[in-house]
């Protein structure tokens, strides 16, 4: 649950602030996102590893509304995020991908290299 609330405190905050200094850039939004994707996967408890690459693209669709360019109503909000999650598709699978990773070395790397030992 921690890792959901930071992923998406962040990614909320960025969209927000994006939107706020460049309007509608979709494309500094996610990259933005790789960092946070890191960060999540870094910050998240070890038994908790596997949630960290689940939350992370629902954060990202979800700060990814302030930033997105949709028209009037329910319907222009929901034509801009899709067309903002189908352009930067490439970003979003790159960082899920990244905390992946991450997450699979902090699950799998041995204790023993962690602590410094020789």
């Amino acid at each position: 649950m921690g890792c959901a609330l930071l992923s998406t405190a962040l990614m909320t905050t960025f969209g927000l602030l994006i939107d706020l200094v460049l309007g509608d850039s979709t494309t500094a939004y996610a990259v933005l996102y790789l960092p946070v994707c890191v960060l999540t996967a870094s910050w998240t408890r070890k038994g908790d590893l596997l949630s960290a690459p689940v939350v992370l693209p629902i954060a990202f669709a979800i700060g990814i509304l302030s930033v997105a360019d949709g028209g009037g109503g329910a319907g222009g909000t929901l034509m801009g995020l899709v067309t903002a999650l189908a352009t930067q598709a490439g970003w979003l699978y790159g960082g899920t991908l990244a905390a992946l990773l991450v997450a699979a070395a902090r699950r799998w790397w041995p204790a023993s290299l962690s602590r410094g030992r020789a």
